[in-house]
């Protein structure tokens, strides 16, 4: 999809937001969405969490056919309940947090030799596996390609060389990536509601720092 206007940024923005508070307050997805023609179209976002500048939580969707402000909304949701590397998010953590929103480009076929560390986001696939990393992740730890591509085959769970095997599957994607502090939002949220049983995870979706 085209570039996402301003508005429509800090519109994806407060749904993330209110789908995070949602979740911790009563386990429960966010259902009453703004109508945004814009935010209608399909496509495959990452929600992450930051905390007191630490990762707290990152969930998203690659393909998909489901409208950009849906899967927002869930994948805001499964990062903060969700991620299996961290506890569910608590009603304390509320006071200070941060969210990013990385919206992709459908997934495309690469060779080794076209990645460019800092644009590209990658998944490596073989079997049953598959590992993705988003494109803010290479400059953040100031890895290579290559490095890069090693990152994404442990990832998926895989030797961090099985990029070089024939029966690898090598995929990348650009995203648009926005934040809270881009707009300077308020990133303080209140408790709202009393908790409800928590919702089943989607097939589909992948967590990635």
């Amino acid at each position: 999809m085209s570039s996402l206007a301003e508005p429509a940024k800090k519109t994806l923005l407060d749904v993330a937001r209110r789908a995070v508070v949602r979740a911790v307050e009563s386990r429960e997805l966010l259902d009453d969405l703004p109508h945004n023609e814009a935010l209608q179209q399909p496509a495959g976002a990452f929600v992450t969490l930051h905390r007191l500048g630490r990762l707290r939580g990152c969930v998203g969707q690659l393909a998909s056919n489901e409208a950009l402000i849906s899967v927002v909304a869930y994948c805001a949701m499964a990062a903060a309940l969700e991620d299996p590397r961290f506890s569910p998010m608590t009603r304390d953590e509320l006071a200070a947090f941060e969210i990013e929103i990385s919206v992709l480009s459908p997934l495309v076929e690469i060779r080794p030799d076209e990645i460019e560390a800092g644009k590209h986001g990658l998944m490596v696939s073989r079997g049953g596996r598959r590992g993705v990393l988003l494109p803010q992740v290479a400059p953040e730890h100031d890895w290579g390609p290559v490095r890069f591509l090693e990152e994404t085959c442990e990832k998926a769970g895989l030797e961090r060389d099985a990029w070089k095997q024939p029966e690898t599957r090598v995929q990348a994607f650009t995203a648009e990536v926005f934040s809270e502090l881009n707009f300077g939002l308020n990133i303080s949220a209140e408790p709202q509601a009393k908790k409800k049983p928590a919702a089943g995870a989607k097939p589909g979706y992948s967590t990635s720092t």
